[in-house]
């Protein structure tokens, strides 16, 4: 209750501190592209539940959804404006709403799309979607650059699935073990910290 209460506090603070720049950023993306403001994804959370996530759009509209669930290096299909959305992670600051609705916490483990939640070994799934997903959390601070590295592999999604997928989730379920206010607070810090010195 007290970490809902916390989610609940802040992420209406910053809703309503950050609206001039939320308000700027959905102008920009509608100028920018056609398309919505936000990219909507079904993504798995709490017990397994789905939801939809918010994102600011940062790619070309694609009503099909035909491309790949990863980004890798400098995907044709960002945006001018979704370029620098993705390089500050201004178009994570939407997934406001959806820690404010309950859906996620600001930390907690990044939800994962179905497609790779069942890779998950069975153990370690019921451990990370024990909590709620979360904005940011260790995984996030550390793989920051998480396109570029794939960039680099001769099979990206397979590289995600084998290297980068499986040490996310040893983090994951760590956060669990250690789940605190306090440790919350740390990586909130941590992650401030990390997106002022790009």
């Amino acid at each position: 209750m007290a970490k809902r209460l916390f989610d609940w506090v802040l992420s209406s603070l910053g809703l309503l501190a950050l609206s001039p720049l939320l308000l700027a950023i959905a102008l920009l993306v509608k100028l920018d592209s056609p398309g919505p403001v936000f990219f909507r994804q079904e993504r798995v959370g709490r017990y397994g539940k789905a939801f939809r996530i918010h994102k600011f759009r940062t790619m070309r509209h694609d009503p099909v959804g035909a491309g790949p669930q990863i980004t890798v290096g400098a995907d044709a299909r960002i945006t001018r404006v979704g370029g620098f959305l993705r390089a500050s992670k201004f178009d994570e600051l939407a997934q406001l709403i959806d820690v404010w609705l309950g859906d996620m916490s600001l930390v907690g483990p990044r939800p994962e799309v179905p497609r790779y939640v069942a890779h998950y070994p069975a153990d370690l799934r019921d451990k990370v979607l024990s909590v709620r997903p979360g904005i940011t959390d260790i995984a996030s601070i550390e793989y920051r650059d998480e396109s570029a590295v794939l960039a680099r592999a001769s099979d990206p999604e397979q590289a995600y699935l084998r290297e980068v997928l499986p040490h996310k989730l040893m983090l994951a379920a760590r956060y669990v073990d250690r789940s605190s206010l306090a440790l919350d607070v740390w990586l909130i810090l941590r992650t401030i910290g990390a997106i002022v010195r790009r």
